[in-house]
């Protein structure tokens, strides 16, 4: 089997119909895939999507690319795979439709053989739309990787081979792989199929062979059980993986080949010991994520998703929901590598539409292939723990509702028996004609000010009898029920429903403390995902903090108004910064005892601010400001402790109870002056710990690369530009406008910061810091070196160098 990126050549330009002229249109411009076709749109406060997007509008575009057929490949199967298009694909090959998949999270292959002309070149179209039809900002586009397939005419099956590992002891593991041979031509045709298993030393672990027969036009499964001697197996704190590989034989001649890595774990589900892997119960330390990679738009990369996944890991995290629409395989890679537990989620709606034209429009017809293609490419990835079959279904506490969760959750288990299943049930999403019997006239109010005002309402609410008696029978269908913004149902369900286990699928940030005492608490409830673990485009300033004495404010609600962009309630930025919401959660996780530093900007001191159940302090942990010395300044210290000492140049300035105003934070109001900002926390009258904030010396344009070399086909390089000292302290009250600039085989692929508030684009070359700082990303083109120059009034340019080979 060949497998050929598909990744250059293409053009993208707007989708017109049959009789619309082309005056004034611009012509097809060249992209690289995956592309993003909605990130660069032109951006205002009347584009359709609104808040959902943010603020940038949707279209309809038309990919092409020709495609060089050798006269030879007549005689083999030709493939065309795409890991994702967004939204309603349609293909075309040489102008004759050869394929259409609505969904825009799944992947799909194209029969192309049909369609080819052989020995001559051939083109290639593809149509992506997007309009309204989601809550979040999805993108458009060939978004994730496309392949060419080539293969013999009787091949082993794209994605056709399943390893399981359920029988395991420290001596052995049987595995068991079940390998589909499809044939395409005439005859029947007996080969034989070989397996072997490839141990995470490289030596080999098993091997098996078996003769296969398949008939015209059909597949067969060839299945094989072996033993792996001592099996290392895959978890959290160790994600080793084996690697099965296919050789399928016609005599002495390979016929095809294929390899699938895989994991030997264990999994265990009780209300005792909860959520075990092997053996060992794992508390999910759960991050909610969207499927953008920030400044580059919506768009999968191996690299991207690497990083994103290994961050959250450093930041506490050890498990990740995919909100709301199943990952890539990127993702599910790099959580596999990491050890990095998984939910994946099949949609955010069923039949029941949220926005005008979303996945709710046949979702009656296609939801066994969503399912299917949703299993099919997480069956192999240990990674993998939690299929989650919905999020907030709005027809969930309906007899139909109720039919629909028993439905996927048992077409789930038939595909993959070797997973939980789970649901994020919102009770009252579900209830929602029904609230007036529990909130009575909030029940009237805008949904988005309800959301941002109830709180402990939405609680009061979940827990209510309304919800209980609605949601227990889509709740029975499940090994998890999850529950979102439903806390106050822990302590309660454990005894109305003694065999039910939990899991937080989506919480408010700063409960945290409470919500993971919780999962220490009750054996039951097994983790939690807070909203959200990286900050996201769309959804706009859905956790942003208003100031509210600007003359002429009005609330919003969650909504942002324009120009926000970005949703400002990640623990980490689109430019993989950790905010002080990522400091306080690794205390509240119990990995450090802390002490952490936050300081509320001087400049916005003793202002009145609105915040939504999303949004965290606006505080940044920074002693360096342009306030005069003298200055009325907030303190937060965060820390597992009794109490804070606050030191400033070694002078006492004060010590402070830790639990006011939230569990874990000491606050201290002061005055700011330049300096070493100390805090000392103590347990029992001991030091436990203590951390500093330093005022910045001479700053300093810097430009410094995550990597020294990248892949150069198509590698990313991500590159910080900061305002910062020689120790790497950073200002954060002098932002400005740095210009990016290359030279060597790249090109830019974004630029952008964690300003949530602006009207720049991610394209560059020319951004706003924010905060002291900017991420550009660079994708190579070709081998050599890539040079970067950051240059900014005022400031000596930057120059970094990045080597692509």
């Amino acid at each position: 089997m060949i497998r050929i990126s598909l990744h250059d050549g293409w053009t993208i330009a707007r989708k017109l119909a049959a009789f619309e002229s082309r005056d004034g249109v611009p012509a097809p411009v060249p992209v690289a895939v995956p592309h993003d076709a909605l990130r660069d749109l032109p951006r205002s406060p009347d584009n359709e999507g609104g808040v959902h997007s943010g603020y940038i509008p949707g279209g309809v575009f038309e990919y092409a690319r020709d495609l060089e057929v050798p006269a030879e490949w007549a005689e083999k199967t030709v493939l065309l795979e795409f890991e994702g298009v967004y939204r309603d694909a349609v293909v075309y090959i040489n102008g004759a439709f050869a394929a259409h998949e609505p969904n825009g999270y799944a992947a799909f292959t194209v029969e192309a053989d049909a369609f080819l002309h052989f020995g001559e070149t051939n083109t290639v179209t593809v149509e992506a739309r997007a309009h309204r039809d989601s809550r979040w900002y999805t993108g458009a586009g060939i978004y994730r990787p496309v392949h060419l397939i080539v293969a013999d005419p009787v091949h082993l099956a794209l994605d056709g081979t399943t390893v399981v590992a359920n029988d395991i002891d420290p001596e052995r593991a049987i595995v068991e792989i079940a390998t589909r041979v499809e044939n395409t031509t005439r005859h029947t045709r007996t080969l034989r199929l070989a397996w072997q298993i490839v141990a995470p030393d490289g030596t080999v672990a098993a091997e098996a062979d078996a003769p296969v027969t398949v008939l015209p036009g059909g597949e067969a499964t060839a299945r094989v059980r072996v033993p792996v001697a001592e099996p290392a197996l895959w978890g959290p704190d160790n994600p080793v993986r084996y690697e099965a590989r296919m050789t399928l034989r016609d005599g002495d001649a390979v016929i095809d080949e294929d390899a699938v890595a895989f994991g030997i774990r264990r999994l265990q589900l009780d209300g005792v010991h909860g959520l075990r892997v092997n053996g060992q119960t794992v508390d999910l330390r759960g991050a909610c994520v969207h499927h953008d990679n920030g400044p580059l738009g919506a768009i999968t990369h191996p690299d991207a998703e690497d990083r994103k996944v290994r961050l959250l890991k450093e930041g506490g995290f050890n498990a990740i929901r995919s909100a709301h629409n199943p990952a890539s395989r990127a993702l599910l890679e790099a959580c596999d590598r990491h050890g990095v537990l998984v939910m994946d989620e099949l949609s955010d709606v069923w039949t029941r539409a949220k926005t005008v034209f979303d996945a709710s429009v046949g979702f009656d017809k296609k939801w066994e292939n969503d399912v299917a293609a949703l299993v099919l490419k997480d069956r192999n990835h240990p990674s993998v723990v939690l299929y989650s079959i919905g999020n907030e279904i709005l027809e969930l506490g309906t007899p139909h509702g109720a039919t629909w969760s028993r439905r996927i959750a048992e077409e789930f288990r038939r595909l993959d028996p070797t997973r939980f299943i789970t649901n994020g049930i919102n009770g009252i999403l579900a209830n929602m004609d029904k609230m007036a019997e529990v909130l009575g006239d909030l029940a009237e109010a805008d949904p988005n000010t309800m959301m941002a005002g109830m709180g402990e309402q939405m609680a009061a609410s979940n827990a209510s009898e309304l919800v209980t008696r609605s949601t227990e029978e889509s709740a029975a269908v499940l090994d998890v029920v999850g529950f979102n913004y439903a806390d106050s149902r822990y302590e309660l369900d454990g005894e109305l429903f003694p065999n039910r286990i939990i899991v937080g699928s989506e919480t408010f940030p700063d409960r945290i403390a409470d919500l993971w005492r919780d999962v220490q608490r009750f054996p039951y409830v097994i983790g939690d995902f807070t909203w959200t673990g990286f900050d996201y485009i769309g959804e706009a300033g859905i956790g942003r903090v208003e100031y509210t004495d600007v003359e002429g404010y009005r609330s919003t609600g969650t909504a942002g108004p324009f120009p926000y962009l970005l949703a400002q309630c990640g623990d980490i930025d689109i430019t993989g910064h950790r905010t002080p919401a990522s400091l306080y959660r690794e205390i509240a996780f119990g990995l450090s005892a802390g002490p952490a530093l936050a300081v509320h900007r001087p400049e916005h001191h003793g202002r009145p601010v609105e915040k939504t159940p999303w949004s965290w302090d606006d505080a940044v942990a920074s002693w360096s400001w342009g306030a005069e010395p003298g200055s009325p300044v907030t303190v937060d210290v965060y820390a597992d402790a009794d109490e804070i000492e606050l030191l400033l140049d070694g002078r006492s300035l004060g010590v402070a109870p830790v639990g006011a105003p939230r569990p874990l934070i000491a606050r201290f109001e002061t005055e700011y002056e330049p300096g070493e900002l100390v805090a000392i926390a103590r347990r029992g009258g001991a030091e436990i710990g203590r951390s500093a904030l330093r005022t910045a010396g001479e700053i300093a344009l810097r430009a410094t690369a995550e990597a020294s070399t990248v892949d150069a086909a198509a590698g990313l390089a991500y590159i910080p530009i900061t305002l910062t000292d020689a120790a790497g302290i950073a200002v954060c009250d002098r932002d400005l406008e740095v210009t990016v600039t290359l030279t060597g085989p790249g090109v830019l692929a974004g630029l952008g910061s964690g300003r949530a508030r602006t009207l720049e684009s991610f394209a560059g070359p020319t951004r706003r810091t924010h905060d002291g700082r900017l991420l550009a990303i660079v994708r190579a083109t070709a081998s050599g070196t890539i040079t970067l120059t950051a240059t900014a009034e005022g400031y000596a340019p930057a120059v970094v160098e990045v080597r692509a080979g």
